[in-house]
Order: C-alpha cells, then sequence, then structure tokens
C-alpha cells in the first residue's frame, strides 16, 4: 500500500478516534474505579518482590506507568467538569499527534506497528500493546518522542511472554 495512503488513513483514524468520548462518572463509580486502581497497583508491586533485584526495579516501574495512566484515563472520564479541562482544539491536536505517531512507527521497519496502540491526552502518548522485545519498546518510545507536539511518552507495552 502507497505510505501516503497509509498516513492520510492514520490521520483520519486519530481524528475519528479522539472524538470518541465516554460517559462521565458518577462519584460512587469514580471512587469504586480509583480504588481498583489503587488494588491492581498494590497488586502489582506485589507480584515484583519475588524478582530479582534488576527485574523487580522494572517491574515496579511498569506497575506505577501503568497506575498513572490508568488514573489519567480515570480523571478524563470523571464528568463534565473534566471534559471542560481539555477543549476541542486540545482534542483535536491530541488527535493528530496520535496520528503522528502511528505513522512514525509503521514507517520504522523493525517495528509491528500494528501490535502497538497509541493515545494521546494534552500532548502526553501513552504507547501500549504487546511486543516482541525489550528493544522494541524502547524503538518505540524513541520513534513516538521524535514526533512535533509530544509532550512526554507513557510507556505500558508489555514483552510478549514475560506477563
Amino acid at each position: 500500500m502507497n505510505r501516503s495512503i497509509v498516513r492520510v488513513l492514520a490521520i483520519l483514524c486519530g481524528f475519528a478516534c479522539s472524538a470518541a468520548t465516554a460517559a462521565p462518572l458518577s462519584n460512587a463509580e469514580y471512587k469504586a474505579a480509583r480504588d481498583a486502581i489503587a488494588a491492581e497497583y498494590m497488586s502489582a508491586r506485589a507480584s515484583c518482590a519475588s524478582m530479582p533485584s534488576d527485574e523487580r526495579s522494572r517491574c515496579y516501574m511498569d506497575a506505577k506507568s501503568q497506575q498513572k495512566a490508568a488514573r489519567a484515563e480515570l480523571e478524563a472520564r470523571q464528568g463534565p467538569a473534566a471534559a471542560a479541562k481539555e477543549t476541542p482544539r486540545e482534542r483535536i491536536r491530541d488527535g493528530a499527534i496520535t496520528a503522528k505517531v502511528k505513522a512514525a512507527m509503521f514507517e520504522e521497519p523493525s517495528l509491528k506497528s500494528a501490535e502497538i496502540n497509541v493515545e494521546t491526552y494534552k500532548g502526553i502518548v501513552q504507547l501500549s500493546g504487546f511486543v516482541r522485545s525489550r528493544t522494541d519498546i524502547n524503538k518505540a518510545v524513541q520513534v513516538a518522542r521524535r514526533v512535533n507536539g509530544v509532550k512526554s511518552v507513557q510507556n505500558v507495552m508489555i514483552v510478549k511472554g514475560q506477563q
């Protein structure tokens, strides 16, 4: 497929994905979700405790990264007050950043871009999905950081077979 067609499709997909909004949460749902995130984080940290020290520190960092991403997503869904924090212009900008990151990953021959999910909120890019190796994770983060408009990159990708 022609690269320019793929790039246009990635941009359109990014705009379509950014336009979708989740229903606001009630206070009880918000509290339950916040508690579930905290419990999941504690469980993930507990599972890291039995690992060798070099793997343990990486496991702790991954658990914290996943917790931050889950909290950010929860805050984005918190309702009208949270929805007002991101303007339509920011949503469009985030959609464009998502599309640019996806296109950059597609153009990187060493990455299987279909296995990496990209989401953007206020310029912060979150990469998730399953990849073949730690090298692929590092390369994907590096590619995303090079895209204009990206403020930071959160990595919640997992190496296949190491979950």
